[in-house]
């Protein structure tokens, strides 16, 4: 089994628009007279745009606080554009960091995570842990929710130079963990990158649907299976 980390395992990046108006409430005062909820729905919309190039993605995925200056610094060169007051670049980069540590103060794993991989591993399965991002960030993360114990093999995209949903991510966890496609799941919350892309390999594709908002009716991937929590696994 191939399993996801954040928003999988651990709730780490779900709603971040609520976390960037909370951010630039704290704000307010330095945004030259612009409402927190203008500020954050120029991020939310400049981060939208920033994410949906798979190749810039792919570069800034491994620097995660660092492209998030980047989203902010666009976002605020979109408000100056549209006529709105420019902002010193130490509050940019201010509101930028005060997201990045709210994001990972709050990530805690899902209930009954931690109890579900423990099981599974007592089950006898082969765990192989598969993430994006950076090395350190994500290390710190499995370090923190002592998570290392439960996988055999773990691979974060910045330190193998690859990730999701190139197929290179899938099979490099499978030859490591010496299974082939038909004997594989992969886990996750993301319907491209751990279901549809595993699903072209002959992998069984599981959605963890954390939000509970349900399959989205436009969508063109159909996972073989559904979830809400990881317990359901053990079913």
């Amino acid at each position: 089994m191939l399993i996801d980390l954040d928003d999988t395992i651990i709730s780490a990046y779900h709603n971040p628009g609520a976390v960037w108006l909370e951010v630039a409430t704290e704000f307010v005062t330095d945004l030259g007279g612009m409402t927190a909820d203008t500020v954050a729905s120029a991020i939310v919309t400049s981060a939208d745009a920033f994410w949906a190039d798979p190749e810039r993605g792919r570069a800034w995925r491994p620097q995660l606080f660092a492209a998030r200056r980047e989203v902010v610094r666009l976002a605020f060169e979109s408000v100056v554009a549209a006529g709105g007051p420019a902002i010193a670049g130490d509050v940019r980069w201010a509101i930028a960091d005060r997201f990045s540590s709210l994001r990972e103060e709050r990530c805690s794993p899902f209930p009954g995570a931690l109890e579900a991989l423990h099981e599974l591993q007592e089950a006898g399965l082969l765990l192989a842990l598969i993430t994006n991002g950076g090395g350190e960030t994500q290390r710190a993360k499995l370090a923190r929710f002592g998570l290392e114990r439960f996988f055999h093999h773990i691979q974060i995209e910045g330190e193998h130079g690859f990730g999701k949903p190139e197929e290179r991510a899938y099979r490099h966890a499978m030859a490591s963990l010496g299974v082939e496609p038909g004997d594989t799941w992969m886990v996750g919350d993301n319907l491209e990158w751990e279901v549809a892309a595993p699903q072209r390999l002959g992998i069984f594709g599981v959605w963890h649907d954390h939000a509970g908002a349900g399959l989205p009716a436009s969508s063109r991937v159909k996972p073989d299976r559904i979830i809400r929590t990881l317990p359901e696994l053990l079913e």
